[in-house]
């Protein structure tokens, strides 16, 4: 059997981060020469890790921010086995130690929460022992992603 990923092992404390959150539609737009680059919606934040959840979480208030409308829902299951329908966003770009991706996130909560997708595509761990988030050490200097 296969050992779970290092990044999703801690149980122990609480692992904290700033995050850069950006609206990946402005993005496109100041690319294309259609906005000027100083136009795009961008915010900064200290988040969460959390590794117990799947997918990551931004709070409505800071969606209005970047200009970001939830365009669907998704079923969630949390820790106590209730279910329920959430908002889903679309165009988030997330900014991490220095590593970019964009994703979706469920509108929950009152703080960002960066759950295991995002820790996947960005190549991160969690450093449970001393509470922080780390690249990978086998990939220090740019994130790769298995496709096998």
């Amino acid at each position: 059997m296969e050992s779970a990923p290092r990044a999703y092992l801690c149980r122990v404390g609480e692992v904290r981060v700033q995050v850069k959150l950006c609206n990946v539609a402005d993005l496109a737009a100041a690319a294309a020469g259609k906005l000027d680059p100083q136009s795009v919606r961008r915010i900064e934040a200290n988040a969460m890790v959390d590794t117990g959840a799947v997918r990551s979480c931004i709070p409505q208030p800071l969606l209005d921010r970047l200009g970001i409308q939830p365009l669907d829902h998704m079923v969630v299951e949390y820790a106590n086995g209730q279910k329920e329908s959430v908002r889903l966003a679309y165009g988030v770009m997330f900014d991490i130690l220095e590593r970019r991706t964009s994703d979706d996130a469920l509108v929950l909560g009152d703080e960002v929460l960066i759950g295991q997708t995002l820790l996947e595509k960005m190549d991160l761990i969690v450093d449970c022992t001393n509470r922080r988030l780390l690249p990978n050490p086998s990939h220090p200097d740019v994130a790769v992603n298995k496709l096998k």
